[in-house]
């Protein structure tokens, strides 16, 4: 039994100590999405390291002014290859709305990107649905594909996501009741789902508060396999296939 952790932020954790505890946790893969200039580096000696396997992009909430710069420069290591994804990309209108119209042309470029290079893409979306998708249709010329991370919504957008041709990463939250979430997860086909951690933010019941880490991304998927009345092993078995059918169709 194998798991991949589909969205992990390890740069400045312990890595040898999470990555044994990653392995004795059945962890065979983490996949490390970039943040901005600053992660680079960190998440590039990283990825020297299996099982890390590295992303390419701007997270929404680090893109600025001069956002035209940072996406030269995620271009540019793109160009180099080596990358499985375009990630994390997106709109996020939590915090700040006030570069709304710099999050939407760094995100449709980013997109762009990837359909360039034939790499999924790895999607924040957080207080931005109806943003989010708006692009999504208009980008969506049948290559794009992914996951949106940390799927938190409802059931009928999760529908518009699936429909979109994209998948939807279930972490720590699935384990808190009042989310919500683990009633439309029971609604999905398990096809249309991959497990992730967010490490180190939003762990799972029972590490709420604390550190994040891939190992704890069993708490998730037992959970998940509770709500579809399914094994682990099974819950195991097939996200890590979503996964790897996403992520890495060549290998």
């Amino acid at each position: 039994m194998q798991f991949i952790d589909t969205h992990a932020h390890i740069y400045d954790l312990e890595l040898p100590l999470v990555l044994e505890s990653a392995q004795k946790n059945h962890i065979k893969k983490i996949y490390m999405p970039n943040i901005d200039e600053e992660t680079i580096a960190r998440m590039m000696d990283m990825a020297a390291l299996y099982p890390c396997l590295p992303m390419m992009g701007i997270h929404p909430c680090h893109i600025r002014k001069d956002f035209t710069k940072q996406l030269y420069l995620v271009e540019e290591w793109l160009d180099k290859g080596g990358f499985i994804a375009v990630g994390e990309i997106g709109i996020d209108l939590y915090h700040d709305t006030t570069l709304l119209a710099e999050q939407r042309e760094g995100f449709r470029v980013q997109l762009s990107l990837a359909k360039r290079y034939h790499l999924p893409v790895s999607i924040h979306c957080r207080n931005a649905f109806k943003e989010v998708i708006y692009l999504l249709e208009k980008e969506q010329d049948g290559s794009l594909r992914g996951v949106i991370h940390c799927f938190t919504g409802s059931l009928q957008e999760a529908e518009k996501c699936i429909a979109l041709g994209f998948s939807l990463g279930i972490g720590g939250i699935i384990t808190i009741p009042k989310s919500g979430l683990a009633a439309t997860a029971a609604a999905i086909d398990l096809k249309y789902l991959v497990l992730e951690t967010d490490s180190p933010y939003l762990a799972p019941t029972p590490y709420r508060g604390k550190r994040n880490e891939p190992s704890y991304l069993r708490y998730t998927a037992e959970k998940l396999a509770a709500v579809k009345q399914v094994t682990l092993a099974e819950v195991a078995s097939i996200t890590t296939q979503n996964a790897e059918a996403i992520f890495e169709p060549t290998q």
